[in-house]
Formats: C-alpha cells, sequence, structure tokens
C-alpha cells in the first residue's frame, strides 16, 4: 500500500507560546497498570512459545488497579487492606488438550514485577492479583492457527511522532531522575509514584512534581519540610542547564502546621496504598509522555498480544517511524506517522500517513521518496519487530 506523504503549514510544537506536556511515574497507579499488565504479557509470551511453539490468542490489556488501605504517621505505618489488581480479557487455556499455566504465569509475573520495582511493597500480602481472564471467541482465536501473516484483530489507529520538544524532553528527564538509582540513594525516603506536569509559556517552564516521602523514614513534619526542600534544591541543581526558566514545585497540597494531615506520606512508596486506583490505558502513551498538543490515539498498548493487536504493534511503531524518518532528515520541524487497519487485514500492510513540517528551503518532493523508503522498509521487517515486543524490548508507557 503507497504511504501517502503531505507537508503540513503550522506552527511546530516548540515554537508555539504555550505547551503542556505530563508523565506518570512508575509508582503512579495508572503507570502501575500498564507497566503489570505488560509484564503479564511477555510471560505469557514466554510461556506459549515454550508450552505451544507460538503465540495463542489473549489481551490482558483490561486491567484495575483497586487502591489499599493503611494508617501512617509520622516514624509509623501499617498496611490495613492490600492492594488488588483485578485482570481481565481473555487468554487461551489449552491447547489440544493440554492445560496451560496461565493463571500461575500471571502470578509470578506481577509478583517479580512489584518485587524489582516497588521496593517497599511485599508481593502477595501488600500487593494481590485477582484474575478474571477467561478463554475468548472461537473467531478471534482462528486469527492465531495461521502464523505465516498474521492478520488484525481489531479495527484500529494510532499514532506517533518526533523529535519531542524540550519541554517533553525535560518532563520526561525529571521522572527518570526521581525514580532513578542515583536519586534514591541519596533520597531514599521517597517514593516511586512520581508525577511530573510540565506547563511552558514561552520560555518559562512551570513544573509541578507529586512525590511522597517515606512515612518511616520521616520523623517529623520538620523533617518533612526540611527533606522537601532538599529535593527541590537537588531538581533545581540537575536542572540547572534547562533551556527555561523553571518554577518548580512539589507536592502543592502542603500545609505546615496541619501534622500528617497538611503532608504527602506513603508507607509503601505509591498512593495505589490508600488514596488512588488505577486503570490500563488512562497514563502514557507509549512513548512515555502525554503530551496535550500531539497527535495521539485512544488504544491503549501495554498488555495487548503483540502478534494480532495493531492497537500494540502501530502504537509503538507509529513513534518508531517518526523517529527514524527524523533520523533521515533532522532538519525536519515534527514528523507524524499515522497507521490504520481493519480487522482481518494483514498487520505488515497498514494505511500509513505521514505528516511534515518542513523548514524554510526544503521540498517535500525531495524527500518523499526517501520517507517512503524508510517506512517499507521498516513495515517489511515486521516480523522482527514483533518478535522484538514478544520479548518485551519495547517500552510501552
Amino acid at each position: 500500500m503507497k504511504v501517502l506523504v503531505e507537508a503540513l503549514r503550522e506552527v511546530p510544537v516548540a515554537r508555539r507560546r504555550m505547551e503542556i506536556v505530563e508523565r506518570k511515574g512508575i509508582g503512579h497507579p495508572d503507570t502501575l497498570c500498564d507497566a503489570l499488565v505488560e509484564a503479564i504479557s511477555v510471560a505469557l509470551n514466554r510461556m506459549y512459545l515454550d508450552r505451544v511453539g507460538a503465540i495463542a490468542h489473549y489481551n490482558v490489556d483490561k486491567a484495575l488497579l483497586v487502591a489499599g488501605q493503611c494508617v501512617k504517621g509520622f516514624g509509623v505505618g501499617n498496611v490495613v487492606r492490600p492492594m488488588e489488581l483485578i485482570v481481565g480479557d481473555r487468554a487461551t487455556f489449552d491447547v489440544s488438550g493440554e492445560k496451560l499455566p496461565v493463571e500461575e504465569t500471571v502470578r509470578a509475573s506481577v509478583d517479580a514485577w512489584v518485587r524489582a520495582h516497588l521496593p517497599h511493597v511485599r508481593p502477595g500480602q501488600d500487593f494481590q492479583v485477582r484474575s478474571a481472564l477467561a478463554p475468548g471467541s472461537e473467531e478471534l482465536r482462528g486469527i492465531y492457527t495461521d502464523q505465516a501473516v498474521p492478520a488484525s484483530n481489531d479495527t484500529c489507529g494510532a499514532c506517533g511522532y518526533a523529535p519531542l520538544t524540550p519541554t517533553e524532553e525535560t518532563t520526561l528527564a525529571v521522572e527518570q531522575f526521581l525514580n532513578s538509582a542515583e536519586f534514591k540513594a541519596r533520597f531514599p525516603d521517597t517514593g516511586q509514584d512520581v508525577k511530573v506536569f510540565a506547563l511552558r509559556q514561552d520560555d518559562r517552564l512551570a513544573v509541578t512534581v507529586a512525590m511522597p516521602l517515606l512515612c518511616l523514614a520521616t520523623a517529623s513534619e520538620q523533617a518533612y519540610f526540611g527533606r522537601k526542600d532538599e529535593v527541590l534544591a537537588a531538581l533545581a541543581q540537575h536542572f540547572r542547564s534547562a533551556p527555561f526558566r523553571v518554577d518548580w514545585r512539589l507536592n502543592c497540597l502542603d500545609r505546615p502546621g496541619f501534622g500528617t494531615a497538611g503532608v504527602y506520606l506513603s508507607l509503601t512508596g505509591t498512593s495505589a496504598e490508600d488514596a488512588d486506583s488505577g486503570e490500563v490505558g488512562r497514563g502514557n502513551r507509549a512513548n512515555g509522555l502525554i503530551a496535550f498538543a500531539r497527535p495521539t490515539g485512544g488504544e491503549a498498548a501495554a498488555g495487548k498480544n503483540p502478534v494480532a493487536h495493531t492497537g500494540k504493534i502501530y502504537s509503538v511503531l507509529g513513534h518508531r517511524l517518526a523517529r527514524l524518518i527524523h533520523a533521515r532528515f533532522p532538519e525536519i520541524a515534527e514528523v507524524h506517522v499515522h497507521l490504520a487497519t481493519r480487522i482481518g487485514d494483514p498487520v505488515d500492510q497498514p494505511w500509513t500517513g505521514v505528516q511534515l513540517i518542513l523548514p524554510d528551503g526544503m521540498a517535500l518532493a525531495d524527500i518523499a521518496a526517501t520517507v517512503r523508503e524508510t517506512v517499507s522498509a521498516e513495515l517489511a521487517r515486521m516480523r522482527d519487530f514483533q518478535a522484538e515486543l514478544i520479548r518485551g524490548e519495547h517500552p510501552v508507557c
């Protein structure tokens, strides 16, 4: 299918007067849902390949993280009711009469992920899993019987873009810094539930960060606000070269003099312990950001089957194609890639549209052929790309 390429007469986002970007970090309840169903997906891929020799029909992109309950104060805390991940949708439970360990795979993958990424949460005790998976329909299961040319199991579209704006780069970097091993070694009393909201007006950037301090490591209200000042100073120092005049804010609901009611404390490092539930698809897009001025789609990439669910394949591939095209022509201000398909169509033959914001002096006719070649070359290696998704090599949130 021919790739449609067009030039846009728009002001690039980075040159507009305003821009809003958000990033929900690894401990945020929505990101937890995305990351956990993706961990389940990768584990199911491995199990199906080991037991069946191919990826069977499944989708685990429907999940709800129900917040728990805990009591906490300065220097004390206790989980009263555990957090619970409810995983729904469909999976293949047996092939040719052989029962497959789907439920065991789900629980083991969740426990392993929680153990690796949430050091203050006890898997199976503070965090539990309820599986509501069931077998899929016969028609959808049939898609997976012929793996030579997989057919899409949904009618859907997805978008990707490149390059990131300085605001987007900064937003992503702030969360990565606050959840880095280096920062946590210096500030071990901070949690993993980091949310970053950046609002740019001209060259001024207002960055609002939410990140709890751990109650067991915070002795008093005075210690809390002293540590908060240290975190803000560390942010200002680390991002002193950012191309903005930055206004840093942390935990804006804090109120001195109100004790535990006026500070953001956490026992486990995530607000899912008692404050906020989460759902798959409500957080970051496949490139890790929520960018208000960018093209986007409605698909949740996490947890979807990488063999036939184009909602996952194209969500990740759209951003990859945009980056590849921009790497060929770095002077292009913006690259937007749009991919779409009908259910039943081959996954390696999507309708593809590429939109470009070109610099002065560059003609679309001079680069269109190379853009099409870049897209075609990547679509030609679809099976390799799917294998990378199967192994979990591409982040989805």
